[in-house]
């Protein structure tokens, strides 16, 4: 009966952390079933308690290190950065007039929808400008003359 609690709580977490998709919660499910297994063998509710936590513990300090270097962005690491860590620092072409209400640019052939770094600016059509931060679907665009008073600013997580 005790293996079957710890295959349930194994399965609960290994659910959560789709959810969450940390990977954190995955080692503790993997803990789960460890002692499930020791269950399956007979060993008694402390010994499984103690298999869980062992192997809880050991995946958290061996393995989470590993996976958070792997987790860096293309960026930090310094390879080649694919997807919306590409499009970030290029610059676009203004199709429509973009403002805090909306606007549309164009990046490497695609249409995007885009708002002004700063929610005071405006850009109008055929001017080119630089995107500082994607989110979502929206580019967050800047004037890309970086000589201009100010200059281009830091983008901010």
């Amino acid at each position: 009966m005790d293996a079957v609690l710890w295959i349930v709580l194994g399965v609960v977490l290994a659910v959560a952390e789709v959810f969450t998709t940390t990977l954190f919660l995955i080692m503790f499910a993997t803990g789960a079933f460890a002692a499930a297994g020791a269950a399956a063998l007979g060993a008694p509710s402390a010994v499984q308690a103690l298999v869980f936590a062992a192997v809880s513990a050991l995946t958290v300090v061996g393995v989470r290190p590993i996976i958070q270097r792997h987790r860096r962005s293309a960026l930090e690491s310094g390879e080649q950065p694919f997807g919306v860590e590409a499009i970030e620092g290029s610059t676009a072409l203004v199709l429509e007039r973009v403002d805090a209400e909306h606007g549309m640019v164009k990046i490497d052939g695609e249409l995007w929808t885009a708002r002004p770094y700063d929610a005071t600016q405006s850009f109008d059509p055929g001017q080119r400008v630089r995107v500082i931060k994607v989110r979502g679907a929206t580019a967050l665009v800047w004037q890309d003359d970086v000589s201009s008073a100010g200059g281009m600013p830091e983008a901010r997580g």
